[in-house]
């Protein structure tokens, strides 16, 4: 448990403006977080909407519930916290009652709380076990994708989650290094590789992004989740997604153009043009540098 008299983890809310600005939140409507994180996004939001509007916040890492209840229990009943993977939003939006809802917000990737907490096995800059698993109580390891599967299928991973162009050799000198159980050995093993001579990014870094992406399911999972919110958003409301790679941000956009150019469309999207943080965001909060975010509003 996360005692209250303990400071809690800094957090500063990517393009949290902007999504105020795209979800319009009025007081005493109803809105999902399906990345509640450390509650940023969700505080904004409440905010807003208060005295009589709620927040659903759902969140697939227990440690990460665990902080968002204690920094928003001042909120009350406003707020409801659910542990649990956004794969199964429109369960869990049944199980609470709460549907339709004004709002639906993912803001996809990796928090500071994970990637700062050494052994989650997030960061190539510290030492820990390989782990990277958003749901800590699941099985599968970033470990055992390293140590168990076969070179070509360590490849296609790396080749198709990292966008890795040298995945084959860097599958191959992962398998002749076997076994490897930590985040500085792979990091290590990577950079054999590629080397880190005028290289702009850690050479490991779309490694480590290609097995987070298979350990945890994040495509399919994003894939399904966006299909479930066109039943949960009443007409007029709002969807809106924040992305930090190319794979995620494409499945977001042919989700939402698709949706909104069929025969009969369902969204509307509310802008054309991918919304970026501002310089201003970039420099004060580097993490947000490769944000991407795309807002779309229900039709009836």
């Amino acid at each position: 448990m996360i005692a209250l008299d303990v400071p809690l983890p800094t957090h500063v809310p990517v393009l949290v403006n902007q999504i105020i600005e795209g979800l319009e939140p009025q007081p005493g409507e109803r809105f999902i977080d399906c990345t509640v994180g450390l509650g940023g996004h969700a505080s904004a939001i409440l905010e807003r909407i208060l005295p009589d509007g709620k927040i659903l916040g759902i969140d697939t890492d227990p440690q990460a519930i665990e902080l968002a209840n204690a920094k928003l229990a001042h909120y009350g009943e406003a707020i409801i916290l659910v542990n649990d993977n956004f794969i199964n939003i429109e369960d869990i939006c049944k199980q609470h009652d709460f549907h339709p809802v004004d709002g639906i917000l993912f803001d996809l990737g990796v928090c500071s709380l994970q990637l700062d907490t050494a052994q989650r096995g997030f960061s190539f800059h510290l030492e820990a076990p390989l782990d990277m698993r958003f749901d800590t109580n699941q099985g599968l390891t970033a470990a055992d994708l390293v140590n168990t599967l076969g070179e070509q299928e360590l490849a296609r991973i790396l080749r198709e989650y990292g966008e890795e162009r040298h995945s084959r050799k860097i599958a191959q000198r992962i398998v002749q290094n076997r076994p490897i159980h930590t985040t500085l050995k792979l990091a290590r093993v990577v950079k054999q590789v590629l080397g880190s001579k005028h290289a702009r990014i850690h050479p490991a870094t779309r490694t480590f992004m290609a097995l987070r992406i298979a350990v945890n399911g994040e495509l399919e999972n994003l894939e399904t989740a966006l299909g479930q919110t066109i039943n949960l958003l009443r007409p007029g409301g709002r969807l809106a997604v924040i992305s930090y790679h190319s794979l995620e941000d494409r499945i977001v956009k042919q989700f939402m153009r698709r949706e909104s150019s069929t025969e009969m469309p369902t969204l509307k999207l509310i802008s054309r043009k991918v919304i970026r943080p501002t310089s201003l965001e970039t420099k004060s909060n580097p993490r947000s540098r490769s944000a991407k975010l795309r807002i779309a509003e229900r039709l009836s």
